[in-house]
């Protein structure tokens, strides 16, 4: 539960425990919030057996850290019978976006020395961006896209 509190932090919250709470009522102190804990414990523990006598031996397996969406979607990508595994394994997240981004650039992505020589002619000499100051190149004249009427 502590595990990344280091010892200057322990050392650090005793000496304002005795400053706020001086060092008469320091124990007392400790006994209340333990008492406290171990009360807030017993009544999940009794929660917890309650739902379960409540939902039925069918749910004699339920563990309530599956409640956590994180741990079951770790669970379901772990289970064999849904096939999971092998779509996560065949999907490339980089190749994808790497795609999607010379698409959106304009990049052949087919060919490396294709992309280099497009990329060159329309980015300027600023490494690989975009010159916003020049004026956009007028497209040629057979390079439109054709009428659509429907869409007007």
């Amino acid at each position: 539960m502590f595990n990344d509190i280091g010892a200057l932090e322990v050392v650090t919250l005793v000496v304002l425990a005795v400053l706020v709470f001086g060092p008469d009522k320091l124990p007392k102190v400790i006994q209340d919030v333990t008492r406290t804990i171990r009360k807030i414990r017993e009544f999940s523990d009794s929660a917890k057996q309650d739902i379960r006598a409540e939902l039925g031996p069918e749910f004699k397996d339920f563990e309530f850290e599956d409640l956590n969406p994180k741990t079951f979607i770790r669970k379901q990508l772990d289970n064999e019978d849904l096939g999971l595994k092998e779509i996560r394994n065949g999907f490339d997240l980089k190749k994808e976006m790497a795609e999607v981004t010379d698409a959106v650039h304009g990049r052949d992505t087919d060919s490396s020395s294709s992309s280099s020589s497009t990329s060159s002619s329309s980015t300027s000499s600023s490494g690989g961006r975009l010159d916003m100051t020049k004026k956009p190149e007028e497209p040629a004249k057979d390079d439109r896209p054709p009428f659509d009427a429907d869409a007007t």
